[in-house]
């Protein structure tokens, strides 16, 4: 009866999430955390496509191989989708006339490790480019190098850091989500300034300017994420305990 209780309330998660995707959302300027259709030049667009990819066949690789020797974790693989797919959906208006997201990759990578959510994180924009346009299709390899390769890597670092150090999970989970969050909007402040630096000063100038658009709202945003986060697991103990016991085993080794 629980396994099917949690079936049913991830099925909600989900449902949710779209209702939110759909209502919330509206189509963003290049100054927030998806950059838009057309706005990088042929150039770094390529070159961000090609970063991504390498991540990607690997991410599914690995998708491949947990869904075959652990099938049960499958409704684990759609949460965190669905937990990336409601948050970096949601438009926070910053005060610099921009806007910041949230980006829900920290559960998934803390979960199962950065490569899955290559996969993951790279589908949730790609719906949003189609839908909304939300970001776009030829900046997504940039997109996805930032949100679903860069903050899952930081996020996963992060986790196994601060528990061999620690061994405080809560403590290791809200890190990891927060600054894999803070580094995504790191990533795309340099990817902005690696395409337009500034005339008097460079890269550097540039990356000053495109991260002070994020900075003030996504310090707070980041933190408020990581409180979520735990929040979530705290969830998910009490309602997939047997899911999360296996993952745990599996997040002793190396992904």
């Amino acid at each position: 009866m629980k396994t099917k209780k949690t079936k049913w309330l991830n099925f909600l998660l989900v449902v949710m999430g779209f209702g939110l995707y759909l209502f919330i959302n509206e189509p963003e300027s290049a100054h927030a955390m998806h950059i838009m259709e057309g706005f990088l030049p042929v150039g770094w667009a390529i070159f961000w496509w090609a970063a991504f990819l390498p991540f990607f066949f690997l991410g599914l690789r690995s998708l491949i191989k947990i869904t075959k020797e652990n099938p049960e974790l499958k409704i684990m693989i759609g949460l965190a989708g669905a937990f990336t797919f409601v948050l970096s959906a949601l438009k926070i208006p910053s005060v610099t006339g921009s806007s910041s997201h949230p980006t829900g990759t920290g559960l998934g990578a803390v979960m199962f490790g950065p490569l899955p959510m290559s996969v993951l994180g790279s589908i949730v924009l790609l719906f949003q480019a189609v839908l909304l346009a939300h970001g776009g299709l030829t900046t997504l390899g940039a997109n996805a190098f930032s949100m679903a390769v860069s903050g899952p890597i930081v996020g996963y670092f992060i986790y196994k850091s601060m528990m061999k150090t620690t061994g405080k999970q809560k403590w290791s989970i809200f890190l990891a989500a927060a600054l894999a969050d803070l580094s995504t909007y790191v990533v795309t402040s340099i990817q902005l300034a690696l395409a337009f630096p500034a005339e008097h000063g460079g890269f550097l100038t540039s990356f000053l300017k495109f991260g002070g658009i994020f900075a003030i709202t996504q310090i707070p945003l980041a933190i408020s994420e990581g409180i979520l986060t735990v929040l979530i697991w705290n969830w998910l103990q009490s309602y997939s305990p047997n899911e999360l016991s296996i993952l745990q085993r599996k997040m002793k080794g190396v992904q």
